[in-house]
């Protein structure tokens, strides 16, 4: 159906220049009532403006920049300040000038959208003769028809006005150039991108609005993206007044897919079996919650461009939720890779509550460049793992970072504690006691950061000479865990040169060489590597440095002085 219609304004929101242009000096913060905090200036210009490019792409392009849950968290963000601040955040200010040049014969009204199932219930308590049907997430048209003839296409634009799609619609399979009956019709319906089986809760809207839009807008259509798209009709304006009757005009219009995808409904528990089933099941497009629809409504003639009181949309869960940043952490990894990881202020998504998300990568980081204060949009990858979408609005004044210098670690840095070495070296210690190499029993990185913040550890080797009354000087480790953590340390002196080479984090490859001591692995040049197998160029060189490294020489040294297998 129409997204967003109850967020945007009737006709396009191109507020900025104007909003900016009235406020003149701004008025002091007054305190938000209900924990709403009051905004910089420039987080007000920043939303601001935001909600200006998305809504001009939106209604001029048929552009969806963002998702819609994405977009009305914005917008409602904006309508807060608005509320709680009026002498500093006016209400959107209305540019009126249209979008295309057909005009609607009858408006586009857009949706308002319930908030929760409670807002349902009370709209079902107050009307009868409820239908509900799928909200079809694709780009809405307005189909004319004189004397049973396609005459016009036009595309939502604000709702009153709109571009002018008749020949690129004349060439969709989906639309039929001429209906059964030479009737005058009016119809409402959605251009949506085919999808075979399409499950929404699990692959969201995969992107078909936006491709819809796109191939409207070329010039040329060929059959083959033609055929790609299909048409649901909501409504009928211009129809027979009840709804039944509507429904079965469609169907022998050639609209089938109305009737066979709008059903009665009186209760709450009828509206959530359907929104559950198009949301879990199986459609044909993409969907993004459900419709319903007083069956009896007034004559299109009368209808506006704005959200009706016969009609509102229920939205399926957000799949992204707009989160604002708190902080900026850039954690070194024990290879010595950086990776930001983004302190939020905490939100609710699918159930979960997200207070902190990684960045992926320093050069990720880097591109976004993202801030304190910054909004980001904040998505679940598998249900479970919180994933960065990216950014969707900064203010102007944003503080800056202290960022460490990715020149300054490898896989071959931090050895030892020293400033700026901490994180790599504790990741160091975990690794080092970690299943994949030594697995000290009971020991793990809180240990280990006890251990390193009490002085005992500065080595990635000094915990093996710790005895039980020094283990007890360090924070949480009373009498039978200083025992039990020297029992663990006491019985690495068994363990296999294997395990050793592991905690020492030699690089990969180094197992083709087995069972050879250290002596031998130390004096293998890169030819020697290259001929095991498995081992290429790069990884024969990266062995050759581990190898020669004189820290790693070090530690060799002193496991050998101290009797472990292989040194």
């Amino acid at each position: 159906m129409v997204p967003r219609a109850l967020a945007r304004p009737p006709t396009v929101v191109l507020f900025l220049c104007l909003l900016l242009s009235t406020l003149g000096p701004r008025a002091s913060a007054a305190p938000c009532p209900d924990g709403v905090k009051a905004p910089a200036e420039a987080e007000l210009d920043a939303l601001a403006q935001r909600l200006a490019e998305w809504d001009d792409a939106y209604y001029r392009r048929g552009e969806s920049p963002v998702s819609d849950a994405i977009y009305d968290q914005a917008r409602r963000q904006y309508e807060r300040w608005r509320r709680c601040l009026p002498e500093r955040v006016p209400e959107a200010a209305v540019l009126s000038h249209p979008v295309g040049e057909a005009h609607h014969p009858v408006a586009q009204t857009g949706l308002a959208k319930f908030e929760d199932a409670a807002a349902v219930g009370r709209w079902l308590a107050r009307r009868d003769g409820v239908w509900v049907q799928p909200k079809v997430d694709g780009v809405a048209v307005t189909l004319v028809y004189r004397d049973g003839r396609l005459a016009r296409a036009i595309s939502r634009g604000d709702g009153r006005h709109g571009q002018d799609w008749t020949a690129a619609v004349r060439r969709l399979p989906a639309v039929p150039e001429r209906l059964p009956d030479a009737v005058d019709a009016l119809l409402q319906g959605e251009l949506y991108r085919r999808l075979k089986a399409h499950v929404q809760a699990e692959a969201g809207g995969a992107g078909a609005r936006s491709e819809v839009a796109g191939w409207l807008a070329r010039e040329a259509l060929s059959a083959n993206t033609a055929a790609r798209i299909g048409l649901f009709v909501w409504d009928w304006p211009d129809g027979p007044a009840a709804m039944h009757e509507r429904l079965a005009g469609l169907a022998r219009l050639g609209f089938p897919d109305s009737a066979a995808l709008t059903y009665p409904v009186a209760t709450l528990e009828e509206v959530e079996r359907f929104r559950a089933r198009w949301y879990r099941g199986p459609l044909p497009f993409a969907t993004d919650g459900v419709v319903l629809r007083q069956g009896a409504r007034p004559a299109g003639e009368g209808w506006r461009a704005e959200p009706p009181t016969w009609a509102a949309a229920w939205k399926h869960p957000p799949r992204e939720a707009l989160a604002t940043v708190r902080g900026v952490e850039f954690r070194v990894g024990r290879t010595g890779r950086i990776t930001p990881l983004l302190h939020l202020h905490p939100v609710e998504l699918e159930a979960r509550t997200i207070r902190r998300v990684s960045a992926g990568s320093l050069a990720r980081w880097e591109a976004l460049d993202i801030r304190p204060g910054d909004r980001v949009a904040i998505a679940l990858a598998g249900l479970t793992i919180p994933r960065l979408e990216g950014v969707v609005w900064r203010p102007a004044s944003r503080p800056a970072l202290s960022v460490p210098d990715p020149a300054a670690y490898h896989a071959l840095s931090c050895w030892r504690l020293s400033p700026g070495c901490e994180a790599q070296f504790l990741e160091r210690l975990a690794w080092l006691g970690g299943p994949e190499a030594l697995d000290l029993p009971g020991v793990g990185p809180g240990t280990w950061a006890a251990l390193v913040e009490a002085g005992l550890v500065t080595g990635l080797l000094d915990w093996r000479d710790l005895a039980a009354p020094a283990l007890r000087r360090a924070h949480g480790i009373g009498e039978a865990r200083a025992e039990a953590l020297t029992a663990a340390f006491a019985a690495t002196q068994a363990a296999p040169f294997a395990r050793w080479l592991e905690a020492l984090g030699a690089p990969p490859g180094v197992e083709a060489a087995l069972p050879a001591d250290w002596a031998t692995l130390a004096g293998m040049n890169p030819r020697d590597w290259r001929a095991l197998p498995g081992v290429g160029p790069d990884r024969a060189a990266a062995l050759v440095e581990f190898f020669v490294h004189p820290e790693v020489h070090a530690l060799a040294r002193r496991l050998g002085e101290a009797g472990a297998h292989g040194f």
